[in-house]
């Protein structure tokens, strides 16, 4: 397996334990990753309120730089995007390009200005969807080194990396972590919120709304161990304010939010380099002893939370 890859910001930033636990299982896994060159922000959120045009050539810069090295290189290669807002927005120039030809060549007119074209030969994938469809899942479990029999986890999806684009799972019912999650010896807890919106920029913006949001979410993961997450938005919104949350609705939610490739290191046994918990918000002391309890490992938490 070999993909070009694009971090995104937020994996440079704020979820440096996504980008640092990504690279690591895929290499763990016996995939190649490289790094799309002078790689730039893709607009997130914000670009497409400002101009509609920046919200396509933003992302489309990216591409056009894929499409050069795959060119220099010879190498027709998938690009790789962990982060489900970059997926999206980089998804939607490679769909919307190929029936508005008129939109192609408005973008191209702007990547002259770079020397940059883009002629749409890539494929643009989650990094879900190849985990899914491209990793031998029995390799997968011969590689599992610590089984979570006595975890239950619950898959979170998001909105971004389902929807509007039906690639790699139902965006009403996904599944598609499952065989994932039950490959490490866990079970799957029964919910309905995997596919909910977690209020996404609302968080910040309209507080009210981003807060009941997350909060139905955490209430439909208790009696999980975990929640798993494939967007740097889901994991901030679900780690970061369950103290808020908590205070708010006069409840207590305490629970212990990853990333799906952070859970899955942890069952290869990878290194507390490779994976980065320290870096988590949400590691809830249960959590800590019930993981410490199953492996004799020694693995930094030190930012566990009461």
């Amino acid at each position: 397996m070999k993909y070009f890859y694009y971090p995104g910001c937020s994996l440079e930033g704020t979820a440096k334990e996504y980008h640092i636990s990504t690279t690591s299982l895929m290499k763990a896994l016996g995939a190649e990753l490289i790094e799309i060159e002078s790689w730039s922000c893709c607009g997130a959120s914000a670009a497409e309120s400002v101009s509609d045009l920046l919200s396509y050539v933003l992302p489309a810069r990216n591409l056009a730089i894929a499409e050069k090295m795959s060119a220099e290189t010879s190498e027709t290669l998938d690009i790789l995007v962990p982060c489900s807002a970059c997926y999206l927005n980089l998804k939607k120039v490679t769909e919307d390009i190929k029936t508005n030809l008129q939109l192609l060549d408005t973008i191209n007119t702007v990547l002259k200005e770079d020397n940059l074209e883009l002629k749409n030969k890539l494929q643009v994938r989650h990094l879900l969807d190849i985990l899914v469809n491209d990793m031998d899942i029995n390799f997968f479990k011969t590689e599992v080194k610590h089984f979570f029999e006595d975890f239950s986890v619950a898959p979170y999806y998001g909105c971004q990396c389902l929807r509007p684009y039906h690639v790699f799972d139902n965006p009403e019912k996904p599944k598609s972590m499952e065989p994932l999650i039950l490959a490490t010896g866990a079970t799957i807890h029964t919910w309905e919120m995997g596919p909910k919106c977690c209020g996404a920029s609302h968080m910040s913006t309209k507080p009210e709304v981003g807060q009941t949001l997350v909060g139905n979410i955490l209430k439909s993961a208790r009696g999980a161990d975990m929640i798993i997450t494939v967007c740097p938005m889901c994991q901030m919104n679900l780690e970061a304010f369950q103290k808020k949350i908590s205070q708010a609705c006069n409840e207590s939610f305490n629970m212990t939010i990853l990333y799906l490739p952070q859970f899955m290191g942890m069952a290869m046994g990878l290194s507390e380099k490779d994976i980065r918990l320290d870096l988590n918000l949400s590691i809830t002391k249960k959590f800590k002893t019930k993981y410490l309890t199953m492996t004799s490992k020694p693995v930094m938490l030190m930012t566990a939370s009461a």
